[in-house]
């Protein structure tokens, strides 16, 4: 089973663009569906972890509000850092699923089995995923991913039932 998610942010959480203000303020763009489903994924009691090479304070702000437990910014070795985190819970690498969606994601994508890419990520990335999405980054590319797993772990009726019951 799938105990942790990681995501990459930048093309993955976001479409990949970056805005700033005239007072130089980093704006980014976030998916409410996304929120959603991360914000169900640790209600079940999974856990998530995002895993960016940029440092935003935006990032920051959004990962408090969606319960991510983890959030590693300004990394340049992702692989390194998926590795620290999965010793911290104990798991291994089996039990954790990645959507990245370009090369600077390749490292961790090859360390686990299951390996998620929104449909507007760098081809050369597809040679290494295990579940290409339909979805693009940032328009719901990671709840598209949740999902998936949801059902594949047969998990889609307890998360059904965590709005059915509000």
């Amino acid at each position: 089973m799938i105990e942790l998610i990681v995501i990459d942010v930048d093309g993955t959480l976001t479409d990949g663009k970056i805005y700033y203000a005239n007072s130089g303020e980093e704006i980014k763009a976030f998916n409410i569906k996304d929120g959603l489903m991360i914000k169900s994924w640790n209600n079940l009691g999974k856990k998530s972890a995002i895993i960016t090479g940029r440092t935003s304070n935006i990032v920051e702000k959004r990962a408090k509000e969606l319960d991510i437990q983890f959030v590693r910014q300004g990394i340049r070795n992702k692989a390194y850092e998926l590795k620290q985190i999965v010793n911290e819970l104990g798991i291994s690498l089996n039990e954790v699923a990645v959507i990245g969606d370009d090369m600077n994601d390749l490292s961790m994508m090859k360390l686990v089995k299951k390996s998620f890419a929104p449909s507007n990520s760098n081809p050369y990335i597809y040679n290494y995923v295990s579940h290409p999405l339909k979805n693009k980054g940032g328009e719901g590319a990671v709840a598209e991913m949740i999902e998936i797993l949801l059902r594949e772990e047969n998990l889609f009726e307890k998360f059904l039932e965590l709005w059915e019951k509000n």
